[in-house]
């Protein structure tokens, strides 16, 4: 099946929940005094929770309006995948850009598309001058282990903004040049 990847339009950006976020979810990391634990867990994710898609358009919308692009992957005319970065520079020393969003559709998980658009986002925070990705992941197994598996770890010191709007996510850096500790 071929897929377009394009980038999105402002009047585009509400159909970003229109992608099918099913997903069995059975375990869920918490953080434990620095540490990751996976915790058992059993959460049948049909769609977004109740309230996200009014509660984070406005927040979508400001960043594209900051400049944030937006990327999507089309399958037949449906958004099935979709990432972004804010412009907004976050971290202790303003150093790095959000990843503020990247989904992909249940039917076309495990197909590279979430990597691509994790690339994407990268190849523009670069460009920007940002040393690294700030993420803000859902605590699901999947998600952090996708991170994880990318090469992101946990954050030393979350944002504060970041963290009070969403406490019980996983806050990761993935820096783009590893800083010597000397």
């Amino acid at each position: 099946m071929k897929y377009t990847l394009r980038q999105l339009t402002r009047n585009e950006i509400p159909q970003v929940w229109e992608i099918d976020r099913t997903e069995l979810i059975e375990k869920l990391y918490v953080l434990k005094e620095g540490t990751l634990l996976l915790s058992e867990q059993r959460f049948d994710m049909k769609g977004w929770p109740e309230g996200e898609a009014e509660h984070y358009t406005p927040v979508l919308l400001e960043s594209f309006d900051r400049g944030a692009p937006f990327w999507g992957v089309f399958k037949q005319g449906q958004l099935v995948a979709a990432a972004s970065v804010d412009p907004q520079k976050r971290g202790q020393n303003n150093t790095l850009l959000q990843l503020s969003f990247l989904h992909v559709s249940h039917q076309v998980r495990r197909q590279g598309l979430a990597r691509i658009l994790f690339d994407y986002c990268v190849k523009y925070a670069k460009q920007k001058g940002a040393g690294g990705l700030y993420i803000s992941s859902t605590p699901s197994e999947n998600s952090v282990n996708f991170y994880q598996h990318l090469g992101c770890r946990l954050i030393d010191i979350p944002d504060p903004e970041l963290y009070e709007r969403e406490p019980e996510d996983i806050h990761l850096v993935f820096h783009f040049i590893e800083l010597n500790n000397a």
